[in-house]
């Protein structure tokens, strides 16, 4: 069957866009293709700095033909009425319809054919749509081209079965040519096809697929590393941000002076990555080595020694900067600058930084003795915390902010939990970070991130939609892993109301939208972990649970008595018995919560029922008592058969008044018991 083959090429595409956008222009043109009837086979995309390309195989050569029925008047209906069946039908008179026996009797019906059309003709309307349908993060528009994208669009490739599809984007109208590498393969050529066009951009120095290229840079920089008696220290993001940035990619290894190796590590790398897009190397010891590994977008005669002496001129100005700041900085104590984040402004209605300084030193003092840590350390960590922001390598370097605070805190000879807890109480800054663990850092990271919390919904500031402006749902992500990894016992109602206390007036107190807040992120963070959300709703509805780690243990008590055949039986047990107090408690206009009289207790299986729920009540209630979740739902698993037997032998709205209210009111009793362990009726399936 015929193949599609588009390209676009543009001016360069921001590397973090790239993978996204060939994702979105395969889904966008297969869905468009699918919808026309032309149902598309295997679909493949490609991505470099300069070009999206797209090739699907086996679409079909047109449309398949379609016949539609049109359902006519019955027979001797109005001439109005044909008429109108014989004009929507297409035909002129009834010679071309036929007349059915129905259950109305005898009704015209004609079949209405539509001829499909060619695919280039399909194409030609589907796929303008679906480039300029393109979701880019970020777009442009140049004066004098009518349309906006990404970047200057300058040629698009189009063919089917090998025959140009005339497409026009925006000004540009699609070709069978495209051009290589920018400078290594500039000249125009046409193409025929996939092969051909995959074959030729290789010989144009272009490598087209993004994995390819990432693969090789890791395997290049792999392979002159061990030359060199050193290992490639594994960045996986900065591997695929270069392998967007490089059409042709050329791995080099370059070097600077050993001297700098006395600058922190952090520094050195930092400098390396974020400015210069390099990789850094370390020895077989695991010390940063002073050689780094250069990706380049060029062959050059010289075998890359002009592009390695470039690269290591503009880094020793990087380095020799980062020295200045590490020698200087060193010269001021982080005690001594605090004072200073007091001109720096934290937000117009929550005051600078040295406000929030102020707030989280107190906060974390709450929170340590809390969690079982040194007050008096967290404090001392929580009032350093912010200092390295005014240092001069903090402002050359801000991805350093914690880290060399740490650096600069073990030089002043502060204490090792107050140096740690300075650098870590960023952290954890998303769901693959690493969380800290030592209990001063801890409380240190915890106290920063309520008080943001704390504060942004007190003066209004809150999350809405897909807007989240200040970062809060990825804080409270960061305070639930700290409490549910470190498993602390932490009341969060308290804290949130200790940490508002320290606020100064103004805002309403935002304990209570906040706690809900928190159910929203605690429900999505479990249920990312495979936890069902309906479980997570049904302990939350018991009440205003605070306790992250007394939530995770009940839903996973929950989930453990769900996943056996009792706790399934139980569930449709307590469903059926809901259900029919609903029922009659709606009927009746009463709640049916009352004793049970055991001297109505006439059947065996209702008076079996009545011992088992006396049974299990205690001995759950007890295993509640002690926080021993599981043992109260093994508890109410004892439950199961009789609860089944009842159903199956015991009529519940008896004839006899006195009987029927009694066994309203043991089922009230089932559900009274299941639901002192989890909410029953929030459980699905």
């Amino acid at each position: 069957m015929p193949e599609l083959l588009l390209e676009l090429l543009s001016e360069e595409i921001p590397a973090r866009m790239q993978v996204r956008a060939g994702a979105d222009l395969k889904r966008l043109v297969t869905e468009k293709l699918a919808a026309a009837g032309l149902k598309p086979g295997e679909a493949r995309v490609y991505t470099t700095p300069r070009r999206l390309a797209l090739v699907i195989d086996g679409l079909p050569a047109r449309q398949a033909d379609v016949a539609d029925e049109v359902k006519g008047p019955r027979e001797g209906s109005p001439d109005a009425a044909i008429a109108g069946f014989l004009k929507n039908a297409g035909l002129a008179d009834l010679s071309g319809a036929e007349l059915r026996e129905t259950p109305k009797g005898k009704v015209w019906f004609a079949v209405k054919r539509r001829a499909g059309r060619p695919a280039p003709e399909v194409l030609a309307e589907i796929l303008p749509e679906a480039i300029l349908a393109l979701p880019w993060p970020k777009s442009m528009r140049w004066a004098d081209k009518p349309m906006r994208w990404v970047r200057p669009l300058h040629r698009v490739l189009c063919l089917f079965d090998g025959q140009v599809v005339p497409i026009k984007v925006g000004h540009v109208t699609a070709g069978d040519v495209t051009v290589g590498h920018r400078f290594l393969g500039p000249d125009p050529f046409s193409v025929t096809g996939a092969d051909d066009y995959l074959a030729k951009l290789s010989i144009a120095c272009v490598r087209l697929s993004h994995e390819d290229r990432r693969d090789f840079i890791l395997a290049e920089a792999r392979r002159l590393a061990e030359a060199e008696g050193l290992r490639l220290v594994e960045d996986a993001g900065l591997a695929e941000e270069v392998a967007g940035l490089v059409e042709w990619p050329v791995v080099l290894l370059g070097g600077f002076d050993a001297e700098f190796l006395s600058v922190p590590r952090e520094v050195l790398s930092t400098a390396m990555r974020t400015h210069q897009k390099y990789f850094s190397l370390e020895t077989a010891g695991g010390a940063l080595a002073h050689r780094f590994v250069i990706v380049a977008n060029m062959l050059t005669q010289d075998g890359g020694a002009t592009v390695i002496g470039g690269n290591e001129r503009v880094l020793r100005a990087r380095l020799a900067d980062a020295r200045f700041f590490w020698d200087q900085d060193r010269k001021e104590k982080l005690d001594t600058r605090v004072a200073a984040l007091g001109q720096i402004v934290f937000h117009a209605k929550l005051g600078s930084i040295g406000d929030k300084v102020a707030r989280i030193e107190k906060l974390a003092r709450v929170i340590a003795v809390q969690i079982g840590a040194d007050a008096d350390l967290a404090g001392r960590a929580a009032y350093l915390a912010k200092a390295d922001l005014v240092t001069g390598m903090v402002g050359e370097f801000p991805e350093l902010q914690g880290v060399i605070g740490r650096y600069y805190a073990r030089h002043d000879g502060e204490a090792p939990d107050v140096a740690e807890a300075i650098a870590e109480h960023y952290a954890p800054l998303g769901p693959s970070d690493r969380c800290p663990t030592a209990p001063v850092s801890v409380a240190v990271a915890l106290a920063d991130k309520i008080d943001t919390l704390v504060g942004f919904f007190g003066v209004g500031e809150k999350p809405t939609g897909s807007k989240d402006p200040f970062a809060l749902r990825r804080a409270a992500l960061g305070v639930i892993r700290l409490v549910l990894e470190n498993d602390l016992r932490l009341p969060l109602r308290d804290v949130f109301g200790a940490a508002w206390s320290a606020h100064a007036a103004g805002g309403s107190d935002p304990t209570s939208d906040l706690a809900d807040f928190f159910t929203d992120r605690v429900t999505v963070r479990l249920r990312d972990q495979g936890v069902r959300h309906d479980l997570v709703a049904a302990v939350f509805a018991l009440g205003a649970e605070d306790d992250l780690v007394r939530l995770r243990a009940r839903v996973d008590a929950l989930s453990a008595l769900l996943a056996s055949e009792d706790g399934r039986n139980l569930l449709v047990a307590y469903r059926r018995a809901a259900n029919i107090l609903r029922i009659e408690e709606k009927k009746d206009g009463i709640a049916y919560d009352d004793a049970v009289d055991a001297t109505l207790l006439m059947q065996a299986e209702e008076k079996a029922l009545w011992t088992a729920i006396a049974a299990a009540k205690p001995g759950a209630e007890a295993a509640l008592a002690k926080e021993d979740f599981t043992g109260a739902c093994r508890a109410l698993a004892q439950l199961r058969y009789p609860v089944d037997s009842f159903f199956d032998k015991v009529t519940v709205n008896a004839d006899d008044k006195n009987l029927r209210v009694n066994r309203l009111r043991l089922l009230s009793s089932i559900r009274g018991v299941l639901d002192r362990v989890a909410e029953f009726s929030r459980i699905e399936g």
